[in-house]
């Protein structure tokens, strides 16, 4: 009867232990349970992250290894390929070749690789308005760009604003083509030139001979063909040619311009391509950028430098801004050389010469005998005679020299007074 109890109290607790352990193992299941959905969906959700981070960022990157890609397989220049850039210089200079020359007594200044032939990229389109104005073509007449401009000029890295169907005026085309460096307007102006292209290009051709451009030749009126080529000796024969008219100096020069472009015309902002315009420390009369992979940064100007008209070539140079660069220190060597204060605005023109005057002929005067005037004869005065008035003297005695000898008196003899002059 005692040990029955004892047993029984034992199974009792041995229950009551079971049942809580039967009781605390579900409910600590369901929350572990749920503590590892949590943590996985955590871990799926870092790595869905994970994973669509690249694809975010791919884009730009593969947008950032184009872009790189244009600049590094850019195709060199002529210059390059020639090693016209190994060439030194005092200044080093970007450009392979350079020339400075005084207008008008055609002294050169500065020079590098001067004769060296090699593409002009849209300095053409200072040909193509010289031919335009020569040939006395209208500047008012009414012009359209077609789609035959715009087949012929593809292959242009510079956007054009001249939408198939804008009209404007010959000398407005000639304006954009000159200052915004337009290759659809150039090519407009080739196209209606009397003839066609083909003979506007011929024109182009014969005017180079005209001015002794020997090593010139033009394909097309726009630059974008390498064909297109020239020396910088040649094209400061150019440049001096089109600074002869007003027309091309004012157009190249003006700093912009608001046209009517379209079918439906609408106002279009346009500007120069030569940043130095703007810059008042410099004098330019007349200016032509260009740019194409073969012929690399290219520049012409007539501009005023130390009280002188200059014109200075800068071809092939390397870097967008270098051919600025360059221009600025020739412009300061220059200045420097001439030992002239740089004022850099534009100034009054070197007053004109003064010519010498003829000399004097010199006709020898005759002699002319003077004439003495004839004045009465005056009697001479006769000398003044002194006598003493006694003739013996007193003897000096010599033993006593210290004896004055008295003063004689002394009587003037004069003549008569009928002798003396009246």
């Amino acid at each position: 009867m005692v040990i029955k109890p004892f047993h029984t109290l034992v199974r009792a607790v041995f229950g009551v232990l079971t049942l809580a352990l039967a009781t605390a193992l579900p409910l600590a299941a369901p929350g572990s349970a749920e503590a590892a959905v949590a943590k996985k969906a955590k871990t799926s959700a870092v790595a869905k992250k994970s994973q669509a981070r690249p694809v975010a960022k791919g884009p730009r990157k593969a947008g950032k290894r184009a872009k790189a890609k244009r600049v590094v397989r850019r195709p060199p220049s002529i210059g390059q390929m020639t090693g016209l850039h190994k060439t030194d210089d005092p200044l080093d200079l970007k450009s392979s070749v350079a020339l400075v020359v005084d207008q008008q007594t055609d002294e050169v200044l500065f020079s590098k690789n001067p004769d060296a032939v090699l593409p002009i990229a849209s300095i053409t389109k200072l040909m193509t308005a010289l031919v335009v104005v020569d040939a006395g073509l209208s500047l008012d007449e009414s012009l359209q760009v077609s789609q035959d401009d715009v087949r012929g000029t593809v292959g242009s890295r510079m956007r054009s604003k001249l939408r198939p169907g804008t009209t404007l005026s010959r000398g407005e085309l000639m304006h954009l083509s000159l200052m915004s460096s337009e290759n659809r307007a150039a090519h407009a102006l080739g196209r209606t030139y009397p003839g066609g292209l083909g003979a506007f290009v011929r024109a182009m051709n014969r005017k180079a001979a005209e001015l002794g451009m020997s090593d010139t030749r033009y394909v097309e009126p726009t630059g974008l063909s390498a064909d297109n080529r020239s020396s910088a000796t040649d094209l400061a024969r150019l440049v001096r040619a089109a600074s002869e008219h007003p027309v091309i100096r004012d157009l190249s020069t003006s700093l912009g311009a608001v046209l009517p472009v379209g079918a439906k015309p609408q106002p279009v902002q346009f500007r120069n391509t030569n940043g130095l315009v703007h810059n008042p420390e410099w004098a330019i009369g007349l200016q032509k950028t260009g740019f194409i992979s073969a012929a690399g940064r290219c520049v012409v100007m007539q501009a005023e430098m130390a009280g002188r008209q200059l014109i200075m070539v800068l071809l092939d140079s390397a870097g967008r801004y270098s051919r600025v660069g360059d221009a600025e220190r020739l412009r300061k060597w220059v200045s420097e050389q001439n030992l002239l204060p740089m004022f850099g605005r534009r100034s009054a023109p070197l007053p004109a010469p003064v010519p010498a005057e003829p000399p004097l002929s010199v006709v020898p005067a005759p002699v002319v005998a003077p004439v003495v005037p004839s004045l009465p004869k005056v009697p001479p005065w006769q000398p003044v005679s002194l006598s003493p008035t006694s003739a013996a003297l007193p003897a000096l005695d010599p033993t006593r020299p210290w004896v004055h000898v008295p003063a004689l008196p002394l009587a003037v003899e004069r003549p008569p007074e009928s002798a003396q002059a009246r």
